[in-house]
This record gives structure tokens, sequence and C-alpha cells, in this order.
């Protein structure tokens, strides 16, 4: 008897871990089949200038260093600081919960990276169509965007449409999400990512929405 009693100790937490493996492998698995769209974006900033600033600027030569001077300084120093919270909406469709504890996540502009980070906060999308509002920080250098001659107009481009220019050209972000599992001690990444591609217009602006607490 009281051997059987250790072995039902030794093998409980090895049962619950299991499940709780499993349990996460389902929800993410579940997360994988939402649907994913980039609603809105808030708090924008260039070297720390609100992001309106710059409605009207066509090149990036037409910045005068006199009212800008920390984009100047940025030139010089190679750092010029862009940041911005990306508003994800999550839907999930099916019957099942959809959950995640933490993803990681890349911002490509026109397929160049513009940024990446980690989102550590668990998120719960309920099923039958549950819905939540994400927001993504980004907090990037933009020194080598704005300096190689294949991105910088790409780079214009965005700003000028989240300043909510009506002359911008649309421009196009890609958002890659990877959700990570965590067991025990130790983190493991879902196989691949997840791709949610977002045509940026002044309409991504106009339409900002309070995140969901």
């Amino acid at each position: 008897m009281r051997s059987s009693i250790k072995l039902a100790l030794l093998v409980a937490p090895l049962l619950f871990s299991q499940c709780g493996v499993n349990r996460q492998v389902q929800q993410a698995k579940m997360l994988g089949k939402s649907n994913y769209a980039v609603r809105s974006a808030d708090n924008i900033t260039v070297a720390g200038y609100d992001i309106q600033e710059f409605k009207d600027i066509r090149q990036l030569d037409e910045v005068n260093p006199l009212k800008y001077p920390r984009i100047a300084a940025g030139l010089l120093s190679k750092n010029i600081p862009f940041r911005a919270n990306i508003n994800l909406e999550v839907v999930n469709p099916t019957n099942d919960l959809a959950a995640i504890n933490q993803f990681d996540y890349r911002l490509l502009l026109d397929g160049n990276e513009l940024a990446t980070g980690a989102v550590q906060q668990r998120i719960e999308i309920a099923p039958g169509g549950g819905k939540v509002l994400v927001p993504i920080p980004v907090n990037t250098n933009a020194y080598d965007l704005v300096t190689n001659s294949a991105t910088r107009n790409a780079f214009v481009a965005l700003v000028r449409n989240l300043a909510g220019s009506t002359q911008a050209i649309s421009s196009r972000i890609t958002l890659k999400i990877r959700p990570t599992l965590v067991i025990g001690n130790k983190q493991i990444k879902y196989p691949g990512y997840i791709d949610i591609d977002k045509e940026v217009t002044r309409d991504l602006l106009l339409t900002t929405q309070k995140p969901n607490p």
C-alpha cells in the first residue's frame, strides 16, 4: 500500500505537468486558427516628436534641423527612436478557448524589419467569436531605415500616413507573431510565425481605439 502511495505521489506531478502542456498546446493551436487585424496605432513619436508634426513632410530633406534638432542629432549619433502602439485585434471563431502567456513579434515595413520585441502578458480569447484588442509596443531605432536608400521612401510614407496625410502613398506593414509555451522553467517557441498584413493609410490613425484593459 505504501509503495502504491509513493508511486502515486511521484506520478501525479508528471500527470499535472503533462496536462498543463497539453492545455497550452491546445490553446495555442486555437490562437493559430484565430483571425487577426491591425486596427489602429497611437502614441506615435519620431525622435520624441509627435507624429502629426510630420504630416506635410514629403522628403527627409525637408526636415529643418533648427525645428527638429533631435532628428539632426540622431543622424549624427545614428539613433532615431521610433515609438508606437500597434493595436492588434484577435477574434476567435473556434469552439475552444484561445490563449497564450506571451509571444514574440517582428514588425516589417515593405518586407524590411522595422522592429522586434515581445509581449509578456496572458491573452485569452473566448470561443465563438470572442474578441480582444492587444496593444503591441514598438520601440526601435529607425536610423537604418532613414539612411538606407532602399527603405527611406517607405519609412517616410509610413510616417506621413500615420501623421494623417491625405497625400501619402499607402505603405504595407507585416506583423509576425510567434507564441511561446511556458513549461516549468523552460520556454518553447511555437513552430512558425502567424503573419498579419496591413496596408497603412491615414485611416489607421483616425480609427484609433483604446485597447482593452
